[in-house]
């Protein structure tokens, strides 16, 4: 009888789909936390300064301006630096600033003893905090996926991760805000994110960066 043929190895099949599919997921929790902070930081918070906290649409309109200026200002520094000491720490820093100082700002901007400057500085400060995410964010997913797969695992991470916690955010923080009365929502939601971001961004290694792409 003839021997039997040999196993062939299929780099695309069970085992690499399961591998991928995890990559999927533990790309969605290094990113949930951008995800979350941003549309909440950059989006709502502004309408939610008028809706909920009574600021005139002019003071709404400016804090808009303000936090997209301090994304804007970081999110370029941030990916390059993110290039020379690896991906982990910058967003690490960006995921924990927001964690731990999202509440304090809003709890600042609510403050009718604020003076203007402060305010200012704590807008800005919310969205150079969402640029330390954003900077580095779309290196780190491509870096995660070899060739033959990186568009469609990188879109998968990014598309399901906005889909879930940028696009229920508004959703979400209007229904809990008129339930609880709870004006910090929007913080506690952001901060919550990206605390739960971090485990997964503990996995990134410091020289994924310098790896060779797969």
């Amino acid at each position: 009888p003839a021997p039997a043929p040999a196993a062939v190895t299929d780099p695309a099949g069970a085992t690499g789909v399961r591998e991928q599919a995890r990559a999927v997921v533990l790309g969605i929790g290094r990113i949930m936390g951008w995800s979350a902070a941003g549309y909440t930081l950059l989006v709502v918070l502004p309408s939610h300064l008028q809706s909920a906290l009574g600021a005139s649409f002019r003071d709404a309109l400016l804090a808009a301006t303000l936090v997209n200026l301090g994304f804007a200002a970081s999110i370029l520094p941030a990916g390059l630096l993110s290039d020379r000491i690896g991906r982990r720490p910058v967003m690490l820093g960006g995921a924990l600033g927001v964690a731990v100082l999202a509440i304090p700002l809003l709890h600042l901007l609510q403050s009718p003893g604020a003076s203007t400057q402060a305010r200012i500085a704590a807008v800005l400060t919310a969205g150079a905090l969402v640029g330390l995410l954003a900077g580095p964010g779309p290196a780190m997913l491509a870096e995660m996926f070899p060739r033959r797969v990186r568009c469609t695992g990188l879109g998968l991470s990014y598309a399901l991760a906005n889909a879930v916690f940028s696009g229920c955010a508004g959703l979400l923080i209007t229904a809990l805000t008129a339930r609880t009365g709870n004006t910090a929502v929007p913080a506690h939601y952001a901060a919550a994110a990206c605390a739960l971001s971090v485990p997964a961004l503990l996995t990134l290694r410091g020289n994924d960066h310098r790896e060779p792409l797969r």
